[in-house]
């Protein structure tokens, strides 16, 4: 839900944007979130966390990056000890470097976990970002998901794993505008490996978007993105 107080976004940009679905905690669920980051997170091992919460994995992971501190990588392989930095490819110059990359929101890390990149998934075109207001206040997040149009019907998605990683040593992507905009990705980088804090495996099912992942031709989107950097999210109306 956009606070009155935050600009509005363009007609062609919010109508192809997802935003995150409600959470209203209740005291018991933020003290079993609590009590399980203590038990489960906070150790730092590493190890895979026993999640039996009658809470959508995804809200307690929202929880995580919104409350404790942390980031968030997803990933369709469960047996990652620690993370290398990797050249990356990407058309903005902060995500096109080599670094450990992670996001400070879950469900965008949700959706890489949970893409199955093995089943002719060969373009990713995603966001996730946050507007923010001249008085440094910013709304709720926004998304965007999408691969390529080919392989869409055939659902290309796998079981995968959130890693849960520690904020030391990362740093944020700089705010940025667009169309008079300022706007926050959800995007950090570290140029260091990381070892995580702790895992938890997910599956299609855990990721409320899965419907609303769209299909993109990737010569199409490079060319509109080259004709006009602005253009996000550069998709057919």
């Amino acid at each position: 839900m956009q606070l009155p107080h935050l600009p509005k976004l363009p007609p062609q940009i919010e109508r192809h944007i997802e935003t995150r679905p409600p959470m209203d905690f209740g005291p018991k669920t933020i003290s079993a979130f609590d009590r399980l980051y203590t038990e489960a997170v906070e150790p730092g091992t590493g190890a895979e966390i026993p999640y039996s919460l009658p809470a959508p994995k995804w809200q307690f992971l929202c929880y995580l990056t919104d409350n404790k501190g942390v980031l968030v990588h997803g990933s369709p392989n469960p047996d990652i000890e620690e993370f290398e930095p990797r050249q990356s490819n990407d058309v903005e110059e902060f995500g096109n470097r080599q670094a450990v990359y992670a996001a400070s929101d879950a469900l965008w890390a949700m959706y890489f976990a949970v893409i199955d990149r093995n089943n002719g998934v060969s373009s990713l075109h995603n966001a996730c970002l946050r507007v923010v207001a001249e008085d440094g206040s910013k709304s709720e997040p926004y998304y965007f998901f999408s691969i390529n149009s080919d392989v869409l019907p055939q659902q290309p998605w796998s079981d995968g794993t959130i890693y849960i990683l520690p904020r030391s040593g990362f740093e944020p992507q700089p705010p940025a505008a667009l169309r008079g905009i300022t706007f926050e990705v959800q995007q950090w980088a570290c140029p260091d490996p990381v070892r995580p804090l702790a895992r938890l495996n997910v599956t299609p099912a855990d990721f409320p978007f899965l419907q609303q992942i769209r299909g993109h031709d990737h010569a199409t989107l490079r060319e509109r993105i080259m004709r006009d950097p602005e253009g996000f999210p550069w998709v057919d109306e």
